[in-house]
């Protein structure tokens, strides 16, 4: 099919989640195998009732999901007890392919959950969601169940605060006033995703094995940006998944994700041959009547395809 307009693209490849019916989707399954991938670093909290949502309604009840996997990504609370007692299959981050070393962040225990799904589909989700519903699944795993054109499925939904009404168009903040003009700078073929930055996505299998993973909070957006340059604007759609509630950042660790979220651009869009950008940003911080400066330097990095990583 030839790649279609970014309007065209909005038109036709943007859907919502009451649009698929649960045992319709079963049904055209025909054999396949779906992976739920749920990073997770100290949600205990949350990570509970999501697991148990997904086993109770779309594996006992539905057999829509057939393995729960969560990656606990250095965890210091009940996060993979919790998990694993609600009917999660657990992974410490670090022991999954131990012969490629290991880094903390969401991107690293996205990449290594590749390794170990057994899916053909997979659908990864964010462990800190609360009154999580399954038709998040549903939604993304629609697409792609009944679209064999489509290779990626990413997420929208309302953000409301924890009080007052839902904030009901674009992105959160980061995605507002940094992905957004990068996008439309480096990566205008991009721009009708809604929410760029969101965790939540479903994709074929081989389609992720074969890309590069950046570290950290440009995962996301560098999956798209290499999903995109593989397989074209025509094989990626986006749901609209109603409702999100969760845990909003501060400014200290969303200004830390703008830093990672720059390196991926400069990792996926303009290479330089290496897979390591260092970036240093000038934060601020009040002692007392007193206002301190420091630095705050992150490294990002580029993972290998997971195709590419052999045991030794």
């Amino acid at each position: 099919m030839p790649d279609l307009d970014v309007q065209q693209w909005f038109e036709t490849r943007t859907f919502r989640a009451e649009q698929f019916d649960a045992a319709a989707l079963v049904a055209a399954k025909d054999g396949r195998r779906v992976s739920v991938l749920i990073p997770a670093k100290d949600e205990a909290s949350t990570v509970g009732a999501i697991v148990t949502t997904l086993r109770t309604e779309l594996m006992d009840r539905l057999s829509l999901v057939d393995e729960i996997i969560v990656i606990d990504s250095h965890s210091s609370d009940d996060t993979a007890a919790i998990a694993r007692e609600a009917g999660a299959t657990v992974f410490h981050v670090d022991e999954l392919l131990p012969h490629a070393g290991t880094r903390p962040g969401k991107g690293e225990a996205m990449w290594k959950a590749l390794a170990v799904m057994s899916g053909d589909l997979g659908i990864y989700l964010d462990a800190d969601v609360q009154d999580f519903s399954a038709d998040f699944v549903i939604g993304l795993l629609g697409p792609l169940l009944l679209d064999d054109s489509l290779v990626f499925v990413k997420a929208f939904y309302d953000r409301p605060w924890a009080s007052g009404p839902a904030r009901s168009s674009g992105g959160g903040r980061v995605t507002e006033l940094v992905a957004r003009p990068l996008i439309a700078d480096h990566a205008p073929q991009l721009a009708a995703f809604v929410q760029p930055l969101a965790g939540e996505c479903a994709f074929r299998v081989e389609a992720l094995r074969a890309v590069p993973f950046v570290s950290d909070y440009g995962v996301d957006i560098g999956l798209m940006i290499d999903v995109e340059r593989q397989h074209g604007l025509a094989a990626m759609a986006q749901v609209d998944l109603g409702l999100r509630r969760h845990r909003h950042q501060d400014l200290v660790a969303l200004s830390a994700m703008t830093q990672h979220v720059r390196a991926a651009f400069e990792l996926r869009v303009a290479p330089n041959g290496g897979d390591v950008v260092e970036s240093t940003a000038v934060v601020f911080h009040r002692d007392g009547r007193a206002m301190e400066m420091s630095e705050r330097t992150i490294t990002t990095v580029l993972r290998p395809p997971i195709a590419d990583v052999r045991t030794p």
